[in-house]
């Protein structure tokens, strides 16, 4: 890339629509780095919220984006920032930014630049573990016509039930966010199958995870923090059916392109997942959602507001990204 670069970086803290509850623990607001690079009078942005199970804050990932400063304003690119900085939210920030400088500069499209398609895409809706009358309005207000629901325990299978009955016409997922042992998943796996649930997201603690090498599953399982980049795949390749790929995981949209090809190669189906956030964070995830069987984009339906301008949402359908917000 011609030119010198200047980075800038910020903190920012937005608020969920409602509180947001998971396995782990409720989130009432998402912090995130917001990275501009800017080449004369021409800038990208990249946003990172972080890997939160494996402890990443906004303090770690701003000491992580200025670690590499110097360097990129040297003139270090995405392929030396894939070695400059490790896998979590302040590399996907800046990859990001890197990425939409890129297309911008050289007044290509990020779709010339992948050669993927900008198709739009069909978002799953994610259902936040709550009271079962709230889960069941959330549900009967929701126009998506895939619906994720969290659950917290082999007890989330009578959450299930009840948004089968408010919602027949659903299409269901369900994502358990590491909260099943090996037994409490077989218990509930032929409740899951009989209420139509599709798929099952990372039911059991990564490690803990081998178990399910010899499981009969009657649905397809998917690996979301048992596989982070290429180097959890051949590991997840024998436990798993999916792989959920989210850039903070990866570290950025480069490494996502190549994770999604490998698993690809290894036969796995693939679906684009968020860690909540703005359109920012969606913008570079649509990339990776061209390849996806499943697509789970909903971060700025969670959020209480957006950036402007913004990803486009019509009900569940989310149109291809401006350039002006990125890309």
């Amino acid at each position: 890339m011609s030119g010198s670069i200047r980075m800038t970086v910020t903190e920012d803290r937005w608020p969920f629509r409602k509180p947001f509850r998971i396995a782990s623990g409720t989130l009432e607001t998402v912090d995130f780095l917001t990275v501009t690079l800017r080449c004369g009078d021409i800038t990208g942005q990249g946003e990172g919220i972080g890997v939160l199970f494996r402890g990443e804050t906004l303090e770690s990932m701003r000491e992580d984006a200025e670690g590499v400063r110097k360097a990129l304003e040297g003139g270090a690119d995405r392929t030396d920032l894939q070695l400059l900085l490790h896998a979590g939210g302040a590399r996907n920030a800046i990859d990001c930014a890197l990425w939409d400088l890129e297309c911008k500069m050289a007044g290509v499209s990020i779709w010339e630049k992948t050669g993927l398609a900008a198709t739009p895409l069909q978002t799953v809706y994610t259902i936040g573990i709550d009271d079962p009358p709230a889960m069941m309005a959330d549900a009967q207000a929701s126009r998506a016509r895939i619906l994720k629901i969290k659950i917290a325990g082999p007890g989330g299978v009578d959450h299930v039930r009840l948004i089968r009955k408010t919602r027949p016409d659903a299409r269901l997922i369900v994502d358990a966010n590491r909260s099943l042992s090996r037994n409490g998943l077989e218990a509930i796996l032929g409740d899951l199958a009989a209420e139509g649930v599709e798929m099952l997201e990372q039911p059991l603690q990564p490690g803990e995870d081998k178990s399910l090498v010899d499981l009969k599953s009657p649905i397809p399982l998917c690996a979301d923090e048992s596989c982070l980049t290429r180097g959890d795949i051949g590991a997840a390749a024998s436990l798993y059916d999916m792989i959920n790929i989210k850039l903070d995981k990866t570290g950025g949209l480069t490494e996502a392109l190549a994770l999604a090809k490998a698993a690809q190669e290894r036969g796995l189906a693939l679906m684009v997942g968020c860690m909540a956030g703005t359109s920012l964070s969606m913008a570079p995830a649509f990339v990776i959602g061209q390849m996806c069987s499943y697509v789970d984009l909903d971060g700025p339906l969670l959020m209480a507001s957006d950036r402007d301008p913004g990803m486009t949402y019509l009900n569940d359908e989310v149109l291809p990204p401006r350039s002006d917000l990125w890309g």
